[in-house]
């Protein structure tokens, strides 16, 4: 198995075998079209996303070493002290619930306190509680999206510099918009909560996605700078190639990342209860399959778009395409 997949890596990096990513890119545009359809859709059609406690505000409580996880006993709690206290009830590791209300008065968080202490038969003192006010919740808003703009605005100058053009660094950055709109999506389809962490790992992924765009650009120039009056490739081909010669590493590396972040997705979600680090590796997770997927699917294909128009590659388009055409009708 390990051999054939080496064989193919071969037959991929010396052209004996080619996938048409450019070619068919009007069947991933599509297929990007439906999922960043479906990712801005659905969430509005289920009420939004669903911020957490650190950006909207509001009242926490962790009721520890309870027998019963039932999250009916916190829901049921809660509203027979605050009728409009919206409560929000998960399961933290195995024996811990946190609730999340809206802000209550000191004298509201003291009932509910004692009420989800009578509930779940423990201790008074076994039930942590702690606010956000809405003030910090909106710093925490205004610096996420700065992070955001700023990393957008980073990466884009970084790839201009560094590629010497401008269309290969608009092709990566819609591909990152591409990245983080359906990994936003996904928590917003699902109803996961987004949370600080969960933005930490919404940048770290982008990073991941322009990382491996890099490598893939960096083959394609390799290639197109190649390209003298006698190459019989077109640019197009020549995009494609490079693709073609990366994408085995590209899998390899998705693969690598994604399995120790699936690890830590499980262990943090259903082991240790981390709210954190289930919130940051879930994001991870989900960005670095979408990402690897944006970058051979979307970007390279972009970017050897956004170059055919130009005069010098459309004439040896046509050169290359005439010459062959000739050795064909030659050929018979």
């Amino acid at each position: 198995m390990a051999g054939a997949f080496a064989k193919f890596g071969n037959d991929l990096y010396t052209g004996a075998r080619s996938i048409d990513f450019v070619g068919k890119r009007r069947i991933w545009y599509s297929i990007a079209a439906v999922l960043i359809l479906i990712s801005v859709v659905v969430p509005i059609l289920r009420g939004g996303f669903v911020f957490g406690i650190e950006f909207r505000g509001g009242s926490e409580f962790v009721v520890s070493e309870v027998a019963d996880v039932e999250e009916q006993l916190a829901t049921d709690a809660v509203n027979g002290v605050v009728s409009d206290a919206n409560p929000r009830v998960s399961v933290v590791g195995a024996n811990s619930i946190r609730v999340q209300t809206e802000q209550l008065t000191q004298e509201e968080s003291g009932s509910v306190r004692d009420a989800l202490a009578t509930a779940y038969d423990v201790p008074v003192s076994d039930v942590a509680a702690s606010f956000i006010g809405p003030t910090w919740g909106a710093d925490i808003t205004g610096a996420a999206i700065r992070a955001l703009i700023v990393f957008i605005l980073v990466a884009a100058a970084f790839m201009a510099i560094y590629f010497r053009t401008w269309k290969m660094a608009l092709a990566a950055n819609l591909s990152l918009f591409h990245v983080i709109i359906i990994t936003v999506g996904v928590y917003g389809i699902f109803g996961f909560e987004i949370t600080p962490a969960a933005v930490i790992g919404f940048l770290t992924i982008l990073g991941y996605a322009l990382y491996d765009t890099v490598v893939v650009f960096d083959k394609v120039r390799e290639n197109t700078a190649e390209d003298g009056e006698e190459s019989r490739r077109t640019f197009a081909e020549s995009v494609n190639l490079g693709v073609n010669q990366t994408l085995v590493r590209s899998i390899n590396t998705g693969v690598v990342a994604a399995l120790p972040v699936a690890s830590i997705l499980f262990i943090g979600a259903y082991v240790l209860g981390a709210g954190t680090l289930r919130d940051i590796s879930l994001a991870l997770f989900i960005g670095i399959v979408v990402g690897t997927y944006s970058t051979i699917f979307i970007a390279a294909p972009l970017y050897s778009q956004l170059r055919e128009g130009e005069p010098a590659i459309k004439a040896h388009t046509k050169k290359v395409l005439a010459a062959r055409a000739l050795s064909g009708a030659s050929a018979k």
